[in-house]
């Protein structure tokens, strides 16, 4: 039996980048906020000190500050007629599971989408006309623009000190940054870190080939900074272990050193701890959210009222729990109907790495995203008239420090184990680097998330379960992307070159890609083909909001992060200067 509490004014679930944002700025306008979240507070000055920090075994392999699989995890298939199997070991992706979510362990990434991303399926069909996408794509426009959701990327930006330098200032392109991306009204808040050598060859090369290289944008400071929360964050020093790992400098921007501190100030805000939701409770007619039900590390249970309940986890968990409570209609993929679950994707990647005979590279020097990047083939950056697919990829040449277990790459040819393993390793550990490619990838029919109807949870609630698989599109995309990315590497001149390609073959949950999960409670301004409006407010329960990479409809080539980061200050803003003042549907069905 339930214990029931005293109601806030605000329950929020997940304390992750977009949970913590929405609560620092409801909590600002003076209402009760308690925040639920299910994993671990982290104190980084003890939990990520030197030299621990630097613990591969703990945070890669052993998956520290990751969801812990014994207890909930997903289940998996390629398609529709095959029977999903639970995820047992972290692969493919790397859900959070504490304070600070997975941008705890996030490398960094912090690039704007595309104004093209917001609008994929209505600029596709008017420059190129219907039989450009595919006709089992489900993709569509957000509801929402990039000019709409520029001021919210500004506001983040500048939250999480991102460095960078602008392509695009008010229309006006800039030299040193790239020209392809959307108009910003204002400069990064850091500049850009020094062009490592690795950047230096691939920039030359890009550049003898016509492309336009620039910086990648980045949450590792290039300098000491200061935030609009009066938090100060460290100057990164290129000491690597950056993804899967936090930062022992406090370089990092993440929710612990950019929002968390400036939340413990307010009297009117709760952090909740091990406190795992596992339900939303709706009124008798299922129009309006009442309460959360929690279990506590005891496992005890608890109901927690609410006049307003924000959704803020991860991907995976806002859409189970949509489910689980039954809230908006369940995707089925036969009749095409239904939304939650619905418009499921991922990031399609591959890596070109170039092995040198007479040329050494420091790997243990480097962060996060320290890297120089071209757009010249992203979004709709060139023209696709003829090639069978939509979207694209931007391509970069990282110096993120590289872990000595599991960076150890070899020559093809190379055996997988044994001595000629060991000395290709030692050979070329200091005389490699990739060159990658980060896609986009659509949403088909056939990729979704449901309730498995075998496998279940420590609770004995139904697991997740997801549907995907490469789709012709991505593997086209990979393709052509992956052979610039060749011509760029043979122009670098190295002794040998060896290409990996995943959308070539069926996806695998097994090897580890991106934390790039999206989808399955998507924004739109259709309900029938949405679960949420532009608002991220819930189309059947007003005073519900689900904010996330759950509410993508597809996934850009550009990392989900700084996208989140702006869809929660987006969504905040919306519930206060429009929902608290008349509390309802912001838009009508």
């Amino acid at each position: 039996m339930s214990t029931r509490l005293k109601p806030p004014d605000v329950v929020v679930v997940g304390a992750g980048l977009a949970g913590t944002i929405v609560c620092k700025e409801l909590a600002e306008t003076g209402l009760k906020v308690v925040c639920l979240e299910r994993g671990r507070m982290i104190d980084p000055q003890h939990d990520f000190a030197m030299p621990y920090a630097h613990d591969e075994l703990k945070y890669h392999r052993h998956s520290d500050i990751v969801q812990n699989l014994s207890r909930e995890t997903i289940t998996f298939r390629n398609a529709m007629n095959e029977t999903a199997l639970p995820m047992r070991e972290v692969g493919s992706f790397k859900p959070g599971e504490c304070v600070g979510g997975a941008a705890v362990h996030w490398g960094g990434q912090a690039r704007r989408f595309l104004p093209w991303d917001f609008e994929t399926r209505s600029r596709t069909l008017a420059r190129y006309g219907k039989k450009q996408i595919p006709e089992d794509c489900t993709s569509q426009d957000w509801g929402i623009t990039y000019d709409e959701l520029e001021p919210y990327y500004d506001q983040f930006e500048h939250l999480y000190g991102i460095c960078g330098k602008a392509g695009n200032l008010n229309g006006e392109i800039q030299p040193g940054g790239n020209p392809f991306e959307g108009p910003r009204s204002r400069e990064y808040p850091n500049p850009p870190a020094a062009r490592t050598y690795v950047g230096a060859l691939f920039a030359q090369a890009a550049e003898s080939l016509g492309y336009s290289p620039h910086p990648s944008p980045s949450a590792g400071m290039s300098r000491p900074y200061t935030n609009p929360y009066r938090l100060m964050l460290g100057q990164c020093v290129r000491g690597g272990f950056c993804s899967s790992h936090g930062c022992s400098m406090g370089a990092k921007a993440t929710p612990l050193t950019t929002v968390v501190p400036a939340l413990a100030r307010h009297q009117n805000f709760e952090l909740r701890p091990l406190a795992n939701v596992i339900k939303v409770n709706l009124d008798s007619d299922k129009k309006r959210a009442v309460s959360v039900t929690y279990l506590d590390a005891r496992g005890l249970e608890f109901e927690q009222p609410a006049e307003l309940v924000i959704l803020t986890s991860y991907t995976f968990n806002n859409v189970r729990l949509m489910l689980l409570s039954g809230i908006g209609k369940p995707y089925d993929p036969v009749s095409n109907q239904g939304v939650i679950g619905r418009n499921y994707s991922y990031q399609t990647g591959g890596r070109v790495t170039l092995f040198f005979d007479d040329r050494e590279f420091n790997p243990f020097i480097g962060g996060g995203t320290l890297a120089t990047s071209i757009d010249d083939f992203n979004g709709d950056n060139f023209d696709h008239q003829g090639m069978g697919f939509i979207g694209g990829a931007y391509v970069a040449a990282q110096s993120p420090g590289a872990t000595p277990i599991r960076s150890t790459p070899v020559p093809p040819g190379t055996p997988r184990w044994g001595a000629d393993w060991k000395k290709n390793v030692a050979q070329y550990y200091r005389r490699s680097f990739g060159i990658t490619l980060h896609g986009s990838c659509q949403s088909y029919r056939t990729h979704y998330l449901d309730l498995d109807p075998t496998y279940r949870d420590a609770n004995g609630l139904p697991l997740i379960r997801m549907t995907y698989d490469w789709h012709e599109n991505e593997r086209k995309l990979s393709a052509y992307i992956t052979s610039k990315i060749t011509e760029i590497a043979r122009a670098i001149g190295p002794s040998k070159i060896s290409v990996d390609q995943p959308a070539a073959g069926r996806y695998s949950i097994i090897p580890y890609q991106s934390t790039h999960n999206i989808g399955g409670a998507v924004m739109g301004a259709d309900p029938a083909v949405s679960a949420v409006n532009k608002y991220l407010q819930s189309w059947d329960v007003p005073n519900l909001f689900v904010v996330g990479g759950s509410a993508f409809p597809q996934e850009s080539a550009n990392a989900p992060t700084g996208t989140i980061g702006a869809l929660a200050c987006w969504a905040a803003d919306s519930i206060k200067d429009h929902y608290l003042k008349r509390p309802g549907a912001l838009v009508g069905n």
